[in-house]
């Protein structure tokens, strides 16, 4: 039987494709973390959970959302909007003075 001799930078070729093939995940988990983080400090001001949500959309989008924006990740290509909410969760019109500062 014979083994593979394999060179030392072979494997950290491999290595180095294994973290760039998984980095996009990464990322999107820390914009999760940062929009976990805003809402934990939104409801610890007294706002129920049921009266905003928090979106992350593309930087380029941002003024699109309807909301404002609160927070940003992945190097600041995302945004997360704060978007005030009815207690049915249908979106209300937000304004700046409505928002919770960051």
């Amino acid at each position: 039987m014979k083994t593979l001799n394999l060179s030392p930078w072979s494997n950290v070729t491999v290595l180095a494709a294994a973290l760039f093939a998984f980095a996009p995940f990464a990322a999107q988990a820390s914009c999760e973390s940062v929009k976990a983080e805003i809402a934990q400090k939104i409801i610890a001001n007294g706002v129920p959970q049921s009266s905003f949500q928090l979106d992350i959309v593309a930087n380029d989008q941002a003024d699109q959302a309807g909301g404002q924006v609160v927070g940003h990740c992945e190097s600041d290509s995302q945004k997360i909007v704060y978007t005030r909410t009815n207690d049915n969760g249908n979106e209300t019109a937000t304004s700046a003075h409505d928002a919770p500062s960051p």
